[in-house]
């Protein structure tokens, strides 16, 4: 463990802090490792890079003033954005925010970003707020009230149990209100109806069943075999698995089995799916960190990566995969993307791109907010810094293995059912 001292002079060279210990501002931070084989400090780094914008801005009230909204031209997204930014940017903060027994100086640093949060949790609900935000109009504010409400629910003892009966009250309306918005039949967008629902089961509201139940039965009915569901009745080549529907199933299911243990057998089917699909992930990772590019969305860069993030904060990796050789892995992409100059304009805010600055890859739904996503891929800070994921030495992962021509086992498809029973919840 560090000293103080140490720690502000390593917190100095990441970016983070200034040698005095002072924040920087969001442009300034840099996301250079301090030392070889320090990954958690890098990824705290790189946190509060993508985070400290967002989070300071909103708790003042001032995102919707500051925040850029880049964009194809004519796609009109300013009305959802901001929401995108925060909601997205909780769903992978959220872990962290609430890790308990961190040393002085990581705790000061989470204590910080905690209070922002919790005060930008207010203002984004709050319909005085200048920084008020979209839950209603339209159909992508569905989206990203789930992803806030997924936040909310991977860290319910700091952002929700202290929050004041009013803030709670302003998030269960927020919540609340993106009911107006249809519950899509056709699509992965199910899960964004399921997960809304399951916020507010949580927080004591009585829930709808044709949102919640009926979307989670829509979704397991996708189920295309080895890990992998359909987006709607047909199997998209893409990233949604992982963007959406594993960790939102994961959550959802975790939910559910606490108010109703008939939910155990699905719940334990869809965590073995997705413990199958991060052993699919890790083996995407090439030797030097890339991976595919491919399908819609690729702007949201690691986020590509939730679930086997997700597995890895759950302590659910498979045996055949050691969470050194994950940590390893997630390390060189985040590394390969966050340090592909563009990334960041002149200001901090993140910019469309895979890798870099490349505008083109936005589709005519993605701006700004959108791209916060990737925060989704910084889940395992939600484990502390002395487990087996940050204490273990570094390994090599899988692609690492095979192409310096180590002799390992072939991969093997998992075998499966299509037929998962849901319940209906006892109202």
């Amino acid at each position: 463990m560090k000293t103080r001292r140490e720690f502000f002079k390593s917190a100095a060279a990441l970016g983070v802090l200034s040698a005095s210990g002072l924040p920087l501002r969001a442009a300034e931070i840099k996301i250079e490792p301090a030392a070889a084989g320090d990954d958690r400090s890098y990824w705290i780094s790189v946190t509060e890079k993508i985070a400290r914008p967002v989070l300071e801005n909103l708790s003042r009230r001032e995102l919707k003033k500051k925040m850029p909204v880049e964009e194809q031209p004519g796609a009109k997204r300013a009305s959802c954005t901001h929401l995108e930014a925060f909601g997205r940017l909780l769903c992978g903060l959220a872990p962290w925010l609430a890790l308990e027994n961190l040393s002085e100086e990581e705790l000061k640093l989470q204590q910080q970003f905690l209070k922002l949060t919790q005060a930008s949790l207010d203002a984004a609900t709050d319909p005085q707020s200048p920084d008020f935000m979209n839950f209603s109009e339209g159909g992508q504010p569905l989206v990203d009230t789930a992803f806030l409400a997924q936040g909310i629910l991977r860290a319910p003892k700091v952002l929700w149990e202290p929050l004041s009966p009013t803030v709670k009250k302003q998030v269960v309306a927020a919540l609340k209100s993106s009911r107006k918005i249809p519950a899509p039949t056709n699509n992965n967008w199910v899960m964004f109806a399921a997960m809304v629902e399951t916020a507010l089961l949580e927080f004591g509201e009585p829930t709808i069943e044709a949102r919640l139940e009926d979307c989670v039965r829509k979704m397991l009915g996708w189920y295309v075999g080895d890990g992998a569901y359909g987006d709607g009745d047909f199997f998209h080549f893409d990233y949604y698995n992982s963007f959406v529907i594993h960790p939102m199933l994961l959550n959802v299911l975790q939910t559910l089995v606490k108010h109703d243990a008939r939910f155990s057998a699905a719940q334990k089917i869809v965590l073995s799916r997705a413990q199958r699909f991060a052993v699919i992930q890790e083996r995407l990772i090439a030797p030097d960190g890339t991976f595919p590019s491919l399908g819609r969305s690729t702007t949201y860069r690691f986020g590509a990566f939730q679930t086997l993030a997700q597995i890895s904060l759950l302590n659910k990796l498979p045996g055949k995969i050691s969470p050194a050789q994950v940590r390893g892995a997630l390390t060189a992409v985040i590394r390969k993307m966050m340090e592909a100059p563009g990334t960041f304009d002149a200001n901090g805010w993140l910019q469309i791109g895979f890798c870099g600055h490349q505008p083109a890859l936005g589709e005519n739904y993605i701006s700004t907010g959108s791209l916060y996503l990737c925060a989704a891929g910084l889940l395992p800070l939600g484990l502390p810094p002395g487990d087996e994921f940050w204490h273990a030495p570094a390994a090599k992962w899988t692609q690492q293995k095979l192409w310096a021509g180590e002799n390992l086992p072939a991969d093997h498809a998992m075998s499966d059912t299509r037929n998962v029973e849901v319940p209906s919840l006892k109202r």
